[in-house]
């Protein structure tokens, strides 16, 4: 079963040509791998690919010794005491012959005491490791490859200031700084493997260094969970079972590890009992929550769909001619997503769940990618961004979306220009449209930035929901009038008194809503009953920030014909502009 990484690939090319000795491996890096027989964790896989005639490799984990072979051990022994000595081992033997002591012994003993007490003592055997690259380039005709596990634990980017770091890890710092920088290293043939999740999590002063390069390991694609799970289904004493082929188990699967691909697998075989789509999708949802934390996103399963919406008949003419084909198509056909504004109340979430739903794909609810722990943040994104481009399809759902991304001007914080422009790349990224879908919510679509707006990301499509009005108004209030056990004739009368009342008060969906539980709480028993609660409501005091937020919604749309027709009848962009510019003069916003 032969298989290869497209990464690996990169890596062992930016090591053999020399293009950099110190590089950072990523991402990935706690999940299995083929290593041509069978799946192992990440550094034995690189070991046993990296092996090749002339190379001594050398593993430093942080819970272990120096690990290397017995063969390369005593080579290097016998090259660490022709380092220091300047003879060879056997010559410096003979010379001790007449002594009691051999040097030769003692310095063999002093090289084998600074392997083990590795264990115990990162500094000095980083500082050891250094120093076996100096000899290696002294007296030794081999190079090394030096793996180092859990760098950003040894190495901890802490919040960026190197005062914060206690004096064992400053020396570390210092000591690899000194390492990568050392042009020797530099133009020599020995090199450093760093492995930790993500770059962002090394100290800056070594991850920033312009001769470290990184590579990052990506979650399994489609063929590589296929791979693995026939390799799984071939080897495993009990066969799992599944309910179609490993191809559409592999499909169904996308966003896993091979680790917990595993998992499923190992239950279903345990228990004898077929595996399911539900308990394939339920993993899912569990494993890419863990990964990015409860706190950064939520899985959302909207049931209601688009004829459930009251209203908006206008614009739900416009979803299903347009909208969700082109969310639906793929390649250049497809949307890279859409900006919903309109004031708030409007029911902007509500209709574009129905959206969601109508396509049925998984929903990815983003509540917040900002931490505030240094480097954190670029940890998220890296997880959230391997996550997207492991699914074969997803729509990103982002309420209050003018919060979640800041500005990207000279007066944003870096994290925040950092974060906001890795989300405008990948919403332009070729290899993602058609696979990922963004739907970004907000009252305020001004203060999204236009880089977000701009044609080619979400600005390809920027849609309003605005109030319901005429037909669409009394669709609302009959649907209101659905909550009382009143007859027809009163429903007619009434629809006629109400259109009057709530067309006095501009009503929103949130308004009719609320109207409507009002009177099922109520319970009236007749025709003045419903009127005086209707006229016994009044609307909260936010008209003039609502007006604001529809003039904004209007000024952004993109499409002439989502505009209301008397609004594009009688009113015109420069309107409208000028209208907002007289609501912030009085402090509307």
């Amino acid at each position: 079963m032969s298989h290869s990484y497209e990464f690996f690939t990169r890596f062992a090319r930016i090591l053999n040509s020399g293009q950099s000795h110190s590089v950072v491996l990523c991402g990935n890096v706690h999940d299995l791998f083929w290593d041509g027989e069978s799946y192992v964790p990440l550094i034995p896989f690189v070991c046993k690919k990296a092996k090749a005639g002339g190379v001594i490799q050398l593993v430093y984990e942080l819970n272990g010794p120096i690990r290397m072979s017995p063969e390369d051990h005593r080579e290097l022994a016998d090259a660490w005491i022709r380092w220091k000595t300047g003879v060879d081992a056997d010559t410096l033997t003979i010379r001790d012959m007449s002594r009691k002591g051999s040097q030769a012994e003692l310095l063999r003993a002093d090289f084998d005491q600074y392997v083990r007490s590795a264990i115990g003592n990162s500094t000095q055997a980083l500082e050891f490791l250094r120093q076996l690259t100096i000899c290696s380039r002294a007296v030794l005709r081999a190079n090394l490859l030096i793996i180092i596990e859990a760098a950003d634990m040894l190495l901890p980017a802490g919040n960026g200031d190197i005062s914060t770091l206690n004096d064992r890890q400053m020396r570390r710092i210092s000591i690899v700084q000194d390492w990568f920088g050392d042009p020797d290293f530099v133009g020599g043939g020995d090199s450093v493997c760093l492995v930790a999740e993500s770059r962002s999590l090394i100290h800056p002063r070594i991850a920033k260094l312009p001769q470290v390069l990184s590579v990052d390991a990506p979650s399994p694609t489609t063929a590589d969970r296929k791979h693995y799970i026939d390799n799984f289904i071939e080897t495993s004493d009990r066969k799992p079972q599944l309910w179609a082929s490993s191809q559409e188990l592999a499909e169904f699967c996308a966003g896993l590890s091979n680790h917990a691909i595993r998992q499923l697998l190992a239950g279903s075989a345990y228990a004898g009992e077929p595996l399911t789509p539900n308990q394939v999708v339920g993993k899912v949802e569990e494993f890419i929550q863990a990964q990015l934390g409860d706190d950064v996103v939520e899985f959302k399963k909207p049931e209601h769909r688009l004829d459930k919406i009251v209203g908006f008949s206008q614009l739900k003419e416009f979803l299903r001619r347009e909208l969700i084909p082109r969310f639906k198509a793929k390649g250049e056909q497809a949307l890279p997503g859409a900006a919903v504004a309109g004031p708030i109340g409007g029911g902007k979430t509500f209709i574009f769940e129905a959206v969601a739903a109508e396509i049925d794909v998984p929903v990815l609810v983003l509540k917040s990618i900002r931490s505030q722990w240094f480097g954190q943040t670029d940890v998220i994104f890296e997880r959230l961004r391997r996550v997207l481009e492991a699914l074969e399809k997803v729509i990103i759902f982002v309420d209050e979306a003018d919060t979640q991304f800041g500005r990207v001007d000279s007066t944003a914080h870096d994290t925040e220009r950092r974060l906001t422009g890795k989300i405008q790349a990948m919403m332009s990224d070729p290899r993602l449209r058609g696979r990922v879908i963004w739907l970004l919510m907000t009252a305020r679509i001004h203060l999204l930035s236009p880089d977000i707006r701009r044609p080619g990301r979400v600005g390809d499509l920027i849609i309003p929901v605005l109030d319901p009005r005429d037909d669409d108004r009394r669709e609302f209030i009959e649907w209101v009038l659905k909550a009382t056990p009143l007859s027809d004739e009163d429903h007619k009368a009434l629809t006629e008194q109400l259109d009057d009342i709530v067309l006095a008060h501009d009503y929103s969906a949130a308004a009719f809503a609320a109207l409507r539980s009002q009177i099922k709480a109520q319970k009236p028993t007749d025709h003045d009953a419903v009127l005086n609660i209707v006229r016994d409501i009044i609307p909260p005091a936010i008209g003039m920030t609502r007006r604001y937020q529809t003039l904004q919604a209007l000024i952004n749309c993109t499409r002439r014909s989502l505009l209301p027709v008397a609004e594009a009848a009688n009113a015109t962009r420069e309107d409208w502009e000028t209208e907002v510019r007289e609501l912030e003069r009085q402090g509307i916003s």
